[in-house]
């Protein structure tokens, strides 16, 4: 795997890891002590959902690296990580308004490391997809745009057919060989 892949998968499991950790706790109205994780309280639904998303973009590296087939096209695969990142990130960054709005509402109630720790893994996830997504449509441009190239035996041997592809090879047409002329001695004395 390439750094940027790492460094996008290594985001995807903070981010999963963050959503089993506290997102939200303190004292609730009884005097209870009270702690939930992104996968629990008034954001029970976006946790599962981030949770899923993350895993999805895990599983699009880690089932070919098994020996499974691949769930995603290579030539799709950057641009559905991408959008799943965003999305995941989006769903994190709801969250969090509610649980800041709710913890407007109940001034016992406060904001754990764990959402932040989740946003930030899908930040940096959400930034190398971006990376990968990019590079995928350069990749794209210049295969549009891509002669194949000949070997110097293939140029060195005119015989020799030319390889077999998609592309036309363009050639320059050959250059005739000098011509040799004799110069007489009578005519470099006038």
């Amino acid at each position: 795997m390439e750094l940027e892949e790492q460094i996008l998968h290594l985001g995807v499991f903070v981010a999963l890891g963050g959503v089993f950790l506290p997102w939200i706790g303190g004292e609730w109205l009884g005097g209870d002590s009270i702690t939930h994780s992104g996968l629990g309280y008034y954001t029970g639904y976006m946790g599962i959902t981030i949770a899923a998303l993350h895993t999805f973009v895990l599983l699009i590296a880690l089932v070919p690296l098994s020996g499974g087939p691949q769930l995603v096209s290579k030539t799709k695969k950057d641009s559905y990580r991408f959008f799943v990142c965003l999305q995941a990130t989006i769903l994190t960054l709801a969250s969090l308004s509610v649980l800041t709005k709710t913890t407007l509402d109940f001034a016992r109630l406060e904001i754990r490391f764990g959402v932040y720790v989740s946003l930030i893994g899908s930040l940096v996830a959400s930034l190398y997809a971006y990376l990968r997504y990019k590079e995928q449509q350069k990749r794209e441009v210049q295969s549009i745009f891509h002669y194949p190239t000949e070997t110097t035996e293939q140029t060195a041997d005119v015989s020799q057919e030319p390889m077999q592809s998609n592309a036309p090879s363009i050639r320059p047409p050959k250059q005739p060989e000098p011509e040799e002329h004799k110069l007489y001695a009578s005519q470099l004395r006038r």
